[in-house]
């Protein structure tokens, strides 16, 4: 019955928020010819700037919380109550916003633009998260972020996903990526935010496509866990890297590990790493072929992502206002189009020249195809690494989490027949106690 019921909420929350996106559709103001005027609209008034630091304290709280019940009291009740109050607060109280996976595009532009000045709490949303990556792991992602929370309340039938398709898809968080630097970068866009699958259901409204996209990725989320955070979320390509190197990390077992393999199934998430001690020999020199072959292939690899991102780089400009009202005051000076659209009527009553409408659009697709260029490169890069990665037999003599990829959920610690054995010892010392 409880699973039922997390599976209900999230359905009817889209429903709901369907509902509301399609009656913005359906009613439009109505046309009057009898010289009626539509009210002018109002906005509420922004939140006095004390507020924002509370919701910095809030996070660094909520953070450090996470830190010590994931490192130290080592329990799922604990950090699934954290993670509901995060959902509440950050998710439908103060509606995903402000959010540390969208803040990075504020901090690119700020960088590439002068003019463009970036809200010191952005820049705090945006570095606590990493820095507490650096020193413990993906707490951040266990119990703090909203969209992780929503998702871990519907994973209900865990299906484990092949290590050679997680890693492939993998990919597409780094595609958001880079996609995203480069149009903040070029301020054509904020695509995170634009596109954040569950910022709609938190607001109770939305676009309709990403409110469908949203309820897409929880009804996957059932079977394949948390599908936006490990195959999609942009932010979570640089936490994956900074945990790697953390200072602390999530131990399945609270000392050595026996080897019983009774968690080896209880990651939703594909983060635990089996015993290589089992591995049968291996070719060493195949191995080493196969991985000087990689090497030597890693500079093709990377020409061919700059052709293929370049190729993109014509259409990744037309998310820049600027160059689409550039191709639409083209097309009706062309004649090619009859009609004018209100961005082509507002630019012909500024008086600018038309000349120097194409001159910036033409400056943006340079910059952009520059962009696109190094973009490619990476991700060629990128590929050529994973594949060397992948030729390369780690050893463990136990299993573990992985550093990369664990979300610190907690759900392997009731799994270690050692973890018992510790929380017994601490039953039994608090009754001797008392």
């Amino acid at each position: 019955m409880k699973r039922l019921c997390l599976l209900i909420i999230p359905v009817a929350f889209s429903l709901f928020s369907c509902q509301v996106a399609l009656g913005v559709e359906r009613f439009p103001p109505p046309d009057f010819e009898s010289g009626h005027q539509l009210p002018q609209t109002t906005y509420p008034p922004a939140r006095e700037g004390v507020y924002e630091y509370i919701d910095v304290a809030v996070l660094l709280g909520a953070l450090s919380l996470s830190s010590y019940l994931v490192l130290r009291r080592r329990s799922r009740r604990e950090i699934f109550a954290l993670m509901l109050f995060s959902l509440l607060y950050f998710g439908f109280w103060r509606k995903g916003c402000i959010c540390p996976v969208g803040a990075g595009q504020n901090i690119v532009l700020s960088v590439f633009d002068s003019s463009y000045a970036v809200p010191f709490v952005v820049v705090l949303f945006f570095l606590l998260p990493l820095v507490f990556t650096l020193f413990f792991g993906r707490t951040f992602c266990a119990a703090v972020c909203p969209l992780g929370a929503i998702q871990d309340l519907v994973v209900l039938k865990p299906t484990a996903v092949p290590f050679w398709l997680e890693s492939t898809l993998r990919l597409l968080a780094y595609l958001y990526l880079g996609a995203a630097v480069l149009l903040a970068a070029t301020g054509s866009a904020f695509i995170i935010c634009r596109y954040d699958p569950f910022v709609s259901f938190f607001r109770v409204s939305g676009n309709l496509n990403v409110l469908i996209i949203g309820a897409c990725l929880l009804v996957i989320g059932v079977f394949v866990g948390r599908p936006y955070c490990r195959f999609l979320c942009p932010y979570g390509v640089i936490l994956r890297q900074l945990s790697r190197v953390s200072k602390w990390r999530v131990t399945i077992t609270p000392d050595e590990c026996i080897n019983c393999r009774l968690c080896e199934d209880s990651c939703p998430f594909g983060a635990i790493r089996g015993s290589t001690t089992d591995w049968p020999k291996r070719d060493y020199n195949k191995s080493k072929t196969r991985l000087a072959v990689l090497i030597i292939l890693a500079p093709v690899l990377a020409l061919s992502g700059a052709l293929a991102t370049r190729t993109a780089s014509g259409w990744l400009s037309r998310a820049h206002p600027t160059v689409r009202l550039a191709d639409r005051v083209y097309l009706e000076e062309s004649g090619k189009v009859a009609d004018t659209t209100d961005a082509s009527l507002a630019f012909r009553g500024s008086g600018k020249p038309i000349e120097e409408l194409y001159t910036d659009a033409s400056n943006i697709q340079a910059k952009i195809g520059l962009g696109s260029l190094i973009f490619g490169v990476f991700i060629g890069l990128l590929i050529g690494v994973k594949l060397i990665k992948h030729s390369i037999r780690w050893h463990r003599t136990g299993y573990e989490a992985d550093r990369a990829s664990c979300l610190a959920c907690g759900r392997c610690f009731d799994y270690c027949p050692r973890e018992q054995v510790r929380l017994k010892k601490i039953k039994e010392g608090a009754e001797g106690g008392e």
